[in-house]
């Protein structure tokens, strides 16, 4: 079949059969050089200017790249100044180095004060000038491992020797040897300082860091968080906190979430202690909330969560940045939920006013000796080998130390006087504190029935005290003043009931909390406001 030479520059058509009609160009005419070189001509004039358009492209990239990463660092950096101007940082005065317990090593000791300073809140709750005390205290040990946490609340109605402390500028405040463990702050001028003093010689627990917050803390965080999840076992109307809440669970935040946490009339049988399980409600709920939630991967919940924290903190110059503050953050995150032990440490009613409460000893020992010695509250954790022997609470060092050298006991006076009411206990406690340096030991007459062992020392020896005290394994609160300072007098030792319940090797740590310790467990969903 003949088919038709089409003209230079023009279409042919392929009817294929069975095939799409496909149109292509033919090639021009070898006649045609002229009209061939304008076509090239024009295609290189296309290829570079789409080469061009490339080259501008990229340089535009390039640079719109480099803008997000100036603009990126300098948010990063506003960020860092806004956070870090938003804290309030303390360089606490702890004074002799020696007079402190031991170090914990790599565990971690935090005191968590809640303060009732009603400072800028106006008269909704309270006196508005209140500068504050110690309205609730918290001492969370973080285990060297980081496999488990233990939190103690001490309640601030707790009868407690308050030592002499010193201020931000260094000025002596005089002691007290018998006083509510909430006057260790705001009262005399007593700062932060003064109850991390009162905690170590009560607890004889050296602790590391300090954080402070106060009523608008509890407001700010827990709206922060988009809410607290709690429980009440029944229908709340408390007046003295203004907390109107209905049986079941119920999530707060802001005024309600503060009224939760300082409702103590309407619920239990009142008082300080009753208010503490609440506070570990919300505290345990609240953990549970920014570990499980998508908080920490959300930029605008992290924003919130991190602006509404630094602002409400003051903490000690150790920790007054943010990187150390997130460093410690980290720290605590490691902890599993279900490991973290929330406890309130055993007490008496005061038998000198029943509004007040004392140590339950041996039970407040006993506890304090297993944070000392590192110890877990939670089944779930395997107790740590310890590094050295524990002194369990020893409220002083207990050798000598580049830092920390041990204060000198020979040729200080002691006298050794038994009142547990059991015969023969001064002499082999003499024979013992003689071997730890007391060489001067010596058993006085027997003394008037004493529940607890006490320690009192004349005025220049208490650093002599404590270290007595710490040879023995008695709580810091053991240690007091002597009734009559006199400067020529010696130590007096006064063996109470509580030596005859004390282990047999009182250097070791014990593995089990007291039997009858009030305890939560973090990840507990069920606790409900009684």
């Amino acid at each position: 079949m003949h088919e038709e030479q089409p003209e230079a520059g023009r279409f042919r058509v392929d009817p294929a059969p069975g095939l799409p009609r496909q149109r292509r160009r033919v090639a021009e005419a070898p006649e045609a050089p002229a009209a061939e070189g304008r076509r090239d001509s024009r295609r290189r004039a296309a290829a570079l200017a789409k080469r061009n358009r490339r080259r501008r492209a990229v340089k535009w990239t390039a640079g719109a790249g480099a803008l997000v990463m100036v603009a990126g660092c300098g948010g990063a950096y506003y960020l860092y100044r806004h956070f870090n101007d938003n804290l309030t940082s303390v360089k606490v005065q702890l004074g002799d180095e020696s007079e402190r317990p031991p170090a914990a090593g790599d565990a971690l000791n935090i005191l968590v004060i809640g303060t009732d300073s009603r400072e800028g809140l106006g008269r909704e709750y309270g006196d508005e000038g209140s500068t504050g005390h110690a309205d609730t205290t918290l001492l969370f040990h973080i285990a060297k491992d980081r496999s488990n946490a233990t939190v103690v609340s001490l309640p601030r109605d707790l009868m407690v020797p308050i030592p002499e402390c010193l201020d931000a500028q260094g000025k002596k405040i005089q002691g007290s040897p018998r006083d509510m463990f909430n006057k260790s702050l705001g009262q005399e001028g007593r700062d932060a300082g003064c109850t991390w003093k009162t905690i170590e010689k009560t607890t004889g627990i050296r602790v590391d860091h300090f954080v402070q917050v106060n009523f608008e803390a509890v407001k700010t965080l827990s709206t922060a968080v988009g809410g607290v999840e709690v429980c009440a076992a029944k229908d709340i109307d408390d007046s003295g906190s203004h907390l109107k809440m209905t049986k079941g669970r119920h999530v707060i935040e802001g005024e309600e979430a503060l009224a939760f946490v300082r409702t103590r009339h309407a619920v239990g049988q009142g008082g300080d202690l009753t208010r503490i399980p609440l506070q570990q409600q919300f505290i345990s709920s609240m953990i549970r909330k920014i570990k499980s939630d998508d908080t920490l991967t959300s930029p605008a919940k992290l924003y919130k969560l991190a602006d509404a924290a630094t602002k409400a903190l003051t903490v000690d110059s150790g920790i007054g940045s943010v990187d150390k503050l997130k460093d410690l953050a980290l720290d605590i995150s490691k902890v599993d939920t279900k490991n973290i032990t929330f406890a309130t440490v055993p007490v008496l009613d005061d038998p000198k006013d029943e509004n007040r409460l004392v140590l339950k000893q041996p039970d407040a020992q006993q506890l304090f000796a297993m944070i000392a010695g590192d110890r877990s509250l939670t089944e779930t954790a395997a107790p740590p080998a310890p590094e050295a022997p524990a002194t369990g609470a020893a409220p002083a060092s207990q050798a000598p130390t580049a830092t920390a050298p041990a204060p000198a006991t020979k040729g200080i006076q002691l006298t050794v006087r038994n009142g547990s009411g059991k015969r023969g206990q001064s002499g082999p406690t003499v024979e013992k504190l003689r071997a730890k340096g007391f060489d001067k030991a010596a058993v006085g007459s027997d003394a008037p029935l004493a529940e607890t062992t006490t320690v009192s020392y004349p005025t220049g020896q208490e650093a002599q005290a404590y270290a007595l005290a710490a040879a023995l394994g008695l709580p810091g609160d053991a240690v007091r003043p002597a009734a009559k300072p006199d400067p020529k007098g010696g130590l007096l030792l006064v063996l109470g009931k509580d030596v005859l319940a004390a282990p047999a090797n009182p250097t070791e740590a014990p593995t089990e909390a007291p039997a009858d310790l009030q305890r939560v467990q973090a990840d507990d969903t069920d606790v409900c406001a009684k």
